[in-house]
């Protein structure tokens, strides 16, 4: 298979339409990514895939394409054609993005179906009869059960995206109820970052002679990321976390924490010290998540502090570093977290903080990348330099939290400020940036 592949050299080799080559030219794919290459022709040829490849290597495109190669040898279908599950509303709304635009020559129409936004209007997208459903388990499953006319009982293809999230108690009842109410005549593609037991299983219950693709080797991170550490103590993080932001001034940078309401303190703590930070996390409304995801894509500011709700799957092309504020202990979601950067052979650099509360978890995520990582260099006294003005960020923005609520507000920020775009961006109220900026 491995000489094959190097023979591989456009899209057209795989066996592709030639509209869907078309297609692919025009967003600019030239060549086939190593994961496109392995499994378009496997899905061509009928077979259900397992495809192990890590975040950033091009998985959508090697499902989207050949499901929409086989839509356009189908006769018009009035059915549903095929259905893509996600673990979160913004890999869902991306992947149908997606979709649209390799199939804008075939008049492809796909569905979103994700909690947050009304039912009443996705019940009539989905009475225009899309061909393409993509969803989170939870929400295509309300309209499995409670939309008229809304039955999978013809569906050709069934893609699990993240298939290792989607297995976790969030959504485990949900998939397999879906499971049971989708024709056994299918193909079914599974796409996952890792092959953990629960994966395993899923792929006996609802896969047929499957043909596996490991992309990469496992819980690798790209050769082309520069990773480093940092040890220190956990109350000089937050000095730590801006000087390596302001060293880097100018660059795309996601810092990853452990909670919601980290991202949003430490969002405001950045901004009062003139830096364009906006968090995106699970408690936002999803109106702002994709309106905070959309000011980082698009340049308007180049911080996003996040949860792991947006370690995977978000297409955002132009992170420059990723920082791990806080360790995940889950050492499998670094290497989710780290494939934010260094994707399709950019270089990127990826530097985790680490306290002493953390040094167990750090140790296991070396063991499991197989590498003892550098460490990051920086003097301890010019660091701490920072350390007055950073105090005082942090006690002005833990004044504005709880002035808005803190945790309590959490069903209420769709009125409180502390998920403001705008100020988040510094545009109403841009005193206290100034104010840091001059000392």
């Amino acid at each position: 298979m491995a000489e094959e592949n190097e023979e591989v050299k456009t899209f057209k080799d795989l066996g592709l339409a030639e509209s869907l080559v078309e297609a692919c030219e025009k967003l600019g794919w030239k060549t086939p990514l190593k994961i496109q290459a392995e499994a378009i022709p496997l899905a061509l040829g009928g077979k259900d895939v397992i495809g192990l490849a890590q975040t950033g290597s091009g998985k959508t495109g090697a499902f989207a394409l050949p499901i929409l190669h086989a839509l356009l040898d189908a006769p018009r279908p009035k059915d549903f054609f095929a259905c893509v599950l996600s673990p979160t509303r913004e890999l869902a709304i991306q992947i149908a993005e997606q979709f649209e635009a390799l199939g804008s020559e075939i008049g492809v129409k796909c569905a979103v179906l994700v909690g947050g936004i009304d039912m009443v209007q996705q019940t009539i997208k989905i009475a225009k009869q899309p061909h393409i459903i993509v969803g989170t388990p939870g929400r295509v499953l309300d309209h499995l059960k409670h939309t008229k006319g809304f039955s999978f009982s013809r569906l050709k293809y069934l893609v699990l995206d993240e298939a290792d999230r989607l297995l976790n108690e969030d959504f485990e009842e949900s998939l397999n109820e879906i499971l049971q109410m989708i024709p056994r005549e299918r193909r079914t593609f599974l796409f996952s970052a890792t092959m953990t037991k629960k994966v395993q299983k899923l792929q006996r219950v609802c896969l047929r002679n499957p043909v596996k693709i490991e992309a990469s080797s496992k819980y690798s991170t790209v050769d082309t990321l520069k990773q480093q550490y940092r040890f220190l103590p956990a109350k000089h993080k937050d000095c730590y976390l801006v000087y390596i932001l302001t060293e880097m001034a100018g660059s795309t940078s996601m810092v990853f924490t452990r909670t919601c309401d980290a991202t949003r303190l430490l969002a405001l703590i950045l901004r009062n010290l003139g830096l364009k930070a906006i968090p995106i996390n699970g408690h936002m409304s999803q109106s702002k998540r994709l309106g905070a995801l959309n000011k980082f894509k698009s340049g308007e500011c180049n911080i996003l502090l996040c949860t792991d709700v947006a370690s995977r799957g978000l297409d955002i092309p132009t992170v420059d570093m990723v920082i791990n504020y806080d360790i995940p202990t889950n050492s499998k979601d670094y290497i989710h977290r780290v494939g934010r950067t260094a994707r399709a052979g950019r270089s990127g650099v990826a530097i985790s903080l680490v306290n002493q509360y953390e040094l167990e978890w750090y140790i296991q995520i070396e063991k499991l990348i197989g590498k003892k990582l550098p460490e990051y260099p920086s003097q301890e006294e010019e660091v701490l330099l920072l350390e007055e003005r950073v105090s005082e960020a942090k006690r002005l923005a833990t004044t504005k939290m709880k002035e808005t609520g803190g945790k309590k507000k959490r069903r209420g920020e769709e009125d409180n400020d502390g998920e403001d775009i705008d100020k988040y961006l510094g545009l109403k109220d841009g005193k206290s940036s100034k104010k840091f900026r001059r000392r």
